[in-house]
């Protein structure tokens, strides 16, 4: 995809967004706005610090970013910590307006990745500065420039009193993405055509008041084209193609679980041979994620949820069980209850309803709904 391709794609999207302004700009001078229209469009979900007892605004807030990253005050004071998240739903893609007093952040150590989160970041600054250090190097970014971070990765850094948009992007949206941002992971884009990103993002999120859910997959499709045309990594940061080559490696590996998860063959040692690597290769693609074997029951245990929850579905709970890879059925309620907090059988009486991590956000704690959003957003 060219350049121009990505800037006609962008046009296209603006010219879409300021009809929808156009149109509910009238539609509100003229008092008529319609019922179902409004209630369509997309919903934020805000959580801030203030009205909280100071000696539980930082805690809260780093409650709050607890599925990504550990949060350290800088300089503990009397004074209030403020902080503020406004957050959107994109479906495929999430996108935070974030709001923070100073503090420091760090990679979420390997102990707690259980489960863990894994997404790209693409962080926006508007005011303030940010310094990361990662893999022996260190960056920073300030108003207007693009930090890349990878929330598998191992880093360190901190913030200043800042303004930022943060854009979540799941490593499974398009292997042309994976291989750009992985390339460019751990690095700022200060280039003009990282300013242009910039940029493109603010307009995103002061449009999105007027979306709807029909828009999002234009908007999806245009996100994917500005990343692909305006990432660039730096020269000094590829190395022989290990980035790219590593994330298509992941993404085949993706498919191919997704391709034959109700194999009871599917292991590491297939996953393996299939792919052409080593074991250590192999073990060092998924350790984000807990292991091969914990990815692959993680992906069962999402399976036999959604067959439990379709109350069309009425097969038993130990025939599903055993067609997602369960022989031992307290092994499988065990597992099951670890991942969604309900027993298969509180999922089946309840008649439906999705997964947990689908839950309507307006029923989450509202310090919780950031890493909910991210849980989806793995799927």
């Amino acid at each position: 995809m060219t350049t121009e391709d990505v800037l006609t794609h962008a046009t296209l999207l603006e010219r879409q967004l300021d009809d929808v302004r156009l149109e509910t700009s009238a539609y509100e001078a003229a008092g008529t706005m319609p019922v179902m229209g409004r209630a369509s469009y997309l919903p934020s979900f805000e959580f801030s610090t203030e009205g909280l007892a100071r000696s539980d605004q930082f805690a809260a807030w780093r409650n709050s970013f607890a599925a990504m990253l550990e949060l350290t005050e800088v300089e503990p004071t009397t004074t209030d910590f403020r902080g503020r998240q406004k957050l959107w739903d994109l479906g495929s893609l999430v996108l935070a307006q974030i709001s923070t007093d100073s503090l420091e952040f760090s990679s979420l150590p390997g102990h707690v990745r259980r489960d863990p989160v894994d997404h790209w970041t693409m962080t926006v600054l508007l005011s303030g500065q940010i310094r990361t250090d990662a893999a022996r190097r260190a960056y920073t970014a300030g108003p207007g420039e693009v930090q890349i971070h990878s929330l598998g990765g191992c880093f360190t850094g901190v913030v200043d009193r800042s303004e930022m948009l943060i854009l979540f992007v799941p490593r499974d949206l398009s292997l042309e993405t994976a291989a750009t941002l992985g390339s460019a992971e751990f690095s700022t884009l200060s280039t003009g055509m990282g300013r242009l990103f910039s940029d493109y993002l603010v307009d995103v999120a002061n449009r999105l008041p007027m979306l709807t859910q029909a828009d999002l997959p234009g908007l999806a499709a245009a996100t994917r084209a500005m990343i692909l045309a305006c990432v660039s990594p730096s020269a000094d940061h590829i190395e022989a193609a290990e980035g790219p080559i590593a994330n298509v490696l992941l993404e085949r590996a993706r498919q191919l679980v997704r391709n034959r998860l109700l194999d009871p063959k599917l292991g590491s040692e297939l996953v393996r041979r299939e792919l052409g690597i080593s074991r250590t290769r192999l073990y060092n693609l998924f350790e984000p994620f807990g292991g091969v074997m914990h990815y692959i029951q993680h992906r069962r245990l999402l399976s036999a949820y959604a067959a439990l929850a379709d109350p069309k579905d009425r097969r038993l709970i130990f025939q599903i069980a055993e067609e997602c890879g369960f022989s031992d059925g307290a092994e499988f309620s065990r597992a099951f209850k670890r991942a969604f907090g309900d027993s298969p059988s509180e999922v089946r009486n309840r008649g439906g309803g999705g997964i947990p991590i689908r839950l309507d956000l307006e029923d989450c704690p509202s310090e919780e709904r950031l890493g909910v959003l991210l849980r989806r957003l793995q799927g």
